[in-house]
């Protein structure tokens, strides 16, 4: 059976997992927009991440269970990393928007993921926006310390889904006052889906170095947020 669309499935939330120190895999839910646009790839994805990141690293990860938040629960503040799924379909809120920029601003760290085209590229420039008014998007060279954090990624091409061939994967990210010295605030996987990669990485439906690489950039980013 072939995997199903996002907008196939049903949104079902999980209870989240208590704080306990542990790193815990945060995804985002907006409340406006398509409404489970947000749940891609949920919670399949995350499960499989928590798996390897444990086996790969010596972190302390919750490996049977993960978060959900809007991006105005105060419980965020307990997280470092976050991953948003499907911008594509976000329209933040002022309130949202506001309290998504503070939790970047105190350190937070943002993990974009899943979505094509200048369509859906504008409404996320334009929930971004809202979110860091000054922010400039730039796009990332390989030689990022977001690429070498855990995992020496060498190159940056390669990653076109099959399902859009002729959409390019590219990389971008907001950095910290606008200063490539500074910290990377904001990841960006433009066309591109690692999520979707990780979720189907036991059924065979991608090649292997795909979904291999996605774990790749994945536990980069993970690493990153939690030491920078």
């Amino acid at each position: 059976m072939a995997p199903l669309a996002w907008s196939q499935r049903r949104a079902f939330v999980e209870p989240n997992v208590p704080y306990d120190g542990r790193f815990t895999f945060v995804r985002l839910r907006y409340t406006q927009g398509y409404r489970m646009a947000w749940s891609a790839d949920y919670p399949a994805m995350e499960r499989n991440f928590m798996a390897i990141l444990g086996d790969l690293s010596v972190m302390r990860v919750h490996r049977k269970g993960s978060n959900v938040h809007v991006l105005n629960d105060p419980q965020l503040a307990h997280y470092p990393v976050a991953y948003l799924t499907e911008p594509g379909y976000w329209y933040p809120t002022d309130e949202e928007a506001l309290a998504l920029r503070n939790w970047i601003l105190k350190g937070g760290f943002l993990i974009v993921d899943d979505f094509y085209f200048e369509r859906q590229w504008a409404v996320f420039e334009a929930g971004m926006r809202k979110v860091l008014p000054e922010a400039r998007i730039e796009p990332l060279k390989v030689s990022h310390p977001v690429f070498h954090s855990f995992f020496s990624i060498r190159t940056l091409d390669g990653m076109t889904h099959p399902a859009t061939p002729a959409a390019k994967a590219v990389y971008l990210g907001i950095h910290e006052d606008n200063d490539p010295a500074k910290r990377l605030q904001v990841v960006i996987n433009f066309n591109n889906d690692i999520g979707d990669y990780m979720e189907w990485s036991g059924e065979g439906w991608y090649p292997v170095n795909l979904s291999n690489d996605a774990y790749k950039f994945a536990t980069n980013y993970v690493v990153y947020g939690l030491t920078h």
